[in-house]
């Protein structure tokens, strides 16, 4: 009778330590499943490998020297960054990226007592067209708008700091928005 009692706890450990293996296995394959999961090139179509971005249009009416070429090289390095798609010459390109800068405008937007100006913001717009070449059809048509704010008596330097943050943005939306679908 001993003997019989004595393989039941003998079974039970072996039970409720395999049990416990199982239990740590399965967190173990959990948490590192996660780290691996990735959104780049979540809904690229397969067929497109790479993309040209010509220089942006200025439609703004702003005046701003630079600011197509600004726009353009950031999204440019982004999308080199990113390594989703390769950016390539516009006819040997899966896709084309055509961006027109629609807005810019420079408005106060805190505004303290006795109508004193504490900061500005800076807003830029950007009409974006994604071109799948391969099935010769649009992906999308849509406007991106983001902003940059800075201190209205500051430097000249505080201005191209809130214009590149206005186009830094931008430029990571657009690049969501082509390799994410979001």
């Amino acid at each position: 009778m001993t003997k019989i009692l004595s393989n039941k706890k003998n079974k039970s450990k072996s039970v409720l330590s395999f049990t416990f293996f199982l239990f740590i296995l399965y967190f173990i394959v959990s948490f590192t499943s996660c780290g691996v999961y990735s959104f780049s090139g979540a809904s690229v179509p397969s067929h497109l490998k790479s993309i040209s971005i010509p220089i942006a249009e200025d439609r703004s009416g702003s005046g701003e020297p630079g600011l197509r070429e600004l726009l353009t090289n950031q999204l440019i390095q982004k999308f080199i960054d990113d390594n989703s798609l390769q950016v390539a010459e516009r006819g040997k390109a899966n896709a084309n990226l055509e961006s027109t800068i629609t807005g810019f405008t420079d408005t106060p937007n805190i505004v303290a007592a006795g109508d004193k100006i504490t900061s500005r913001r800076l807003t830029i717009s950007v009409k974006v067209i994604y071109y799948d070449n391969v099935r010769k059809k649009k992906i999308f048509d849509k406007t991106f708008s983001n902003y940059g704010d800075y201190p209205p008596a500051g430097k000249l330097n505080d201005r191209k700091d809130a214009i590149n943050t206005a186009i830094n943005r931008i430029t990571q939306d657009i690049l969501l928005s082509v390799v994410s679908g979001w």
